[in-house]
C-alpha cells in the first residue's frame, strides 16, 4: 500500500503537470495561490475532460460495462460526482439531501448524468475556494487513516484522476477518442501539412 505522504508528493507533481492556466472558473490570476490554488487548477482540468469525454460519448453507450459487476460507463460519471459530494464529509463539509450511491443505479440519461457532474465539481470548489490555508494542515482522518485536510484534498484528486483514466479506457473501448486527443492530432496533422505543402 502507498504510503500517504509518498502519495501525496506523487500527486503535487501531477497536479503541477497538470496546471492549464485556463481553468473552468475564473482564470490563473483569480485563483488563490499555493497548494489551494494547484488543486483547483487541476480540478477545473478534469472536470473539462470528464466533461468532454462525457459529451463525446453516444448515450446509448452509457449503460455499456466491460464486464458483469464492473460499473458502467455512465455509473463511473455517477460514481465521482457522488464521491465529490461524500469525501469532503471527512474535512467536516455536510452531504446535501439526496446525495446517495444509490443515484448511479438510478441516474443514467446522458444530460442530467452530464448536468450532476458539473453541480459536483462546483460543490468542490466551493468548498475548496472556502477554505484557507491554515484549515489544509488541520488534522483529519482519509478512510481511517491519520492525515490532513490537504491530505484528503490530494485523496480526493487521486480519486477523479483514477476513474478518468478508467473513463478514457471505457470510450477508447467503444471507438471514442477523447477529444482532447483528437483535437491534438488534428492540430499535429495540420502542422504536417503545412511543412509538407501541397501533394502533387
Amino acid at each position: 500500500m502507498i504510503h500517504v505522504r509518498n502519495l501525496c508528493a506523487v500527486l503535487a507533481a501531477a497536479m503541477l503537470l497538470l496546471r492549464t492556466g485556463t481553468p473552468a472558473q475564473g482564470t490563473a490570476q483569480s485563483l488563490p495561490g499555493g497548494f489551494r490554488g494547484d488543486f483547483l487548477s487541476q480540478l477545473a482540468d478534469v472536470e473539462k475532460k470528464f466533461v468532454d469525454l462525457g459529451t463525446a460519448m453516444p448515450e446509448e453507450k452509457y449503460t455499456w460495462r466491460p464486464g458483469e459487476g464492473v460499473r458502467s460507463v455512465s455509473e463511473v460519471y455517477v460514481h465521482v460526482a457522488v464521491d465529490n459530494y461524500t469525501l469532503p464529509a471527512m474535512i467536516g463539509t455536510k452531504v446535501p439531501d439526496g446525495i446517495s450511491r444509490d443515484l448511479e443505479k438510478t441516474l443514467t440519461s446522458k444530460p442530467k448524468v452530464l448536468e450532476f457532474v458539473k453541480q459536483s465539481f462546483a460543490h468542490m470548489r466551493d468548498i475548496v475556494n472556502g477554505m484557507s490555508d491554515a484549515d489544509l494542515a488541520k488534522a483529519a482522518r482519509f478512510f481511517g487513516r491519520p492525515t490532513t485536510q490537504e491530505g484528503v484534498l490530494f485523496g480526493i484528486a487521486n480519486h477523479m484522476h483514477e476513474h478518468l483514466g478508467q473513463s478514457i479506457a471505457y470510450a477508447r473501448m467503444n471507438g471514442v477518442v477523447p477529444p482532447w486527443t483528437a483535437e491534438r492530432q488534428a492540430k499535429a496533422q495540420k502542422e504536417q501539412q503545412k511543412t509538407e505543402g501541397p501533394k502533387k
